[in-house]
């Protein structure tokens, strides 16, 4: 096992304190949101800071996505003859929400989810923690205490599913010296492409090696089975505001050639719903919610207006247009779930945050938005995607943190 330091970092928690002290009026000011009403008191005040096991894995992911990845592996190590104790903190809300979901409600004496606490609260998990065996984080999420501390007790950490995108990598460079303290930590790192791992090496760490995305290990479920009422459907998924407007005008000419086509507009953001909607209907347009089906979708252009459905969407659509893609800025979506079903997938060029998982995706079509006509057009000469898969990528995984 590598080396570690076991200083203690008093310079960085005087500066985390004092950043505490400056926010604070801010985050009491952010208690009365309602997406933050729960995260701020647990993570800012010391609501449910107490543990009640002393875990013996702890797994630390962002957000829901993330949260998703660790499925397979979490429940693999709660499904062994003698399940171990295992902590899952997480920043968001929905994140939180998952974990409960997907772990502690089927394995409730196991599993303990909480949100992360601020760094300058950590120490106080210390005594919690001396049958750590390994710590698992997720992607970006580098905090310098989280690591001390898990180091401390001699644990095993792990930085799972790591990137450096090319939009981040500047930021990380500027702070170099310090993230080269918090990788001195972390025992191993899997990164998710070779030029992640390169920059991870540059930015001090070490034992690094190329994985691949964690979120081959978890296939998407389809929850709900709809019926298709229209030969053909052209799903415009996860779409940013610029983006309906180019999927809508590009379908319009679509359907002169193929007049029995079906749109299925998913905007990536709730509160969007009833603008896209608005949007529509001053265009002329007719325009339905899928929250008005049941299980059988008609109409000619459809707004899913109900979260969690685009898995479902994606089984029984004939051409996908990934959205976050043909505006800059976002960096795009994951075409995993598309391709796992087999659909003509169609993106943007503008991907820079998932660059890895679309060199996971076989006959995914990059283009311009102004190509997107065109290329729907021709979709009869695009190849059905699909997912290169890792064998025995799970036992891997459970080889190194067990």
């Amino acid at each position: 096992m590598k080396r570690y330091y076991l200083h203690f970092p008093y310079v960085y928690m005087l500066l985390c304190i004092i950043v505490y002290i400056v926010a604070l009026p801010f985050l009491v000011a952010s208690v009365l949101r309602a997406k933050h009403k729960d995260s701020i008191p647990q993570r800012f005040f010391g609501a449910h800071f107490k543990l009640p096991f002393k875990p013996q894995y702890w797994f630390h992911a962002c957000s829901f996505g993330e949260v998703k990845s660790l499925e397979p592996i979490i429940i693999a190590l709660l499904n062994r003859p003698k399940p171990p104790l295992v902590l899952i903190t997480t920043i968001t809300h929905t994140g939180y929400a998952e974990a409960h979901k997907l772990f502690r409600a089927a394995f409730p004496a196991q599993v303990c989810v909480k949100f992360l606490p601020f760094e300058i609260f950590l120490p106080l998990w210390r005594r919690k923690l001396t049958h750590l065996k390994s710590l698992v984080v997720m992607e970006a999420e580098l905090w310098k205490m989280l690591f001390f501390i898990a180091k401390s007790t001699r644990a095993k950490t792990f930085l799972l599913n790591a990137r450096i995108s090319d939009k981040s990598q500047k930021s990380y460079e500027r702070f170099g010296r310090f993230y080269k303290g918090i990788f001195a930590n972390i025992d191993m790192v899997l990164a998710q492409s070779r030029k992640d791992k390169k920059r991870l090496q540059a930015l001090g760490a070490r034992d690094v090696s190329v994985f691949g995305n964690l979120k081959m290990l978890n296939p998407p479920k389809v929850s709900r089975a709809y019926h298709k009422s229209a030969p053909l459907i052209v799903l415009g998924a996860s779409t940013h505001k610029g983006e309906e407007e180019v999927v809508v005008r590009s379908f319009v000419e679509f359907k002169r050639v193929y007049p029995h086509a079906q749109l299925i507009l998913a905007p990536r953001h709730p509160e969007r719903f009833g603008s896209v909607c608005e949007m529509l209907s001053k265009m002329g347009l007719k325009v339905t919610r899928l929250s008005e089906f049941g299980s059988e979708l008609r109409g000619e252009i459809i707004v899913a207006d109900r979260l969690g459905e685009l898995v479902n969407l994606y089984a029984i659509s004939d051409v996908v247009v990934l959205g976050g893609s043909l505006v800059p800025k976002v960096g795009g979506h994951n075409p995993l779930e598309p391709a796992f079903f087999g659909t003509r997938l169609i993106s943007g060029k503008h991907i820079f945050n998932q660059q890895a998982l679309f060199a996971c995706v076989q006959n995914a079509k990059l283009i311009e938005s102004s190509e997107l006509t065109h290329t729907l057009l021709e979709y009869e000469g695009l190849p059905p995607a699909s997912v290169e898969f890792r064998a025995n990528a799970l036992e891997e995984i459970l080889t190194l943190i067990v």
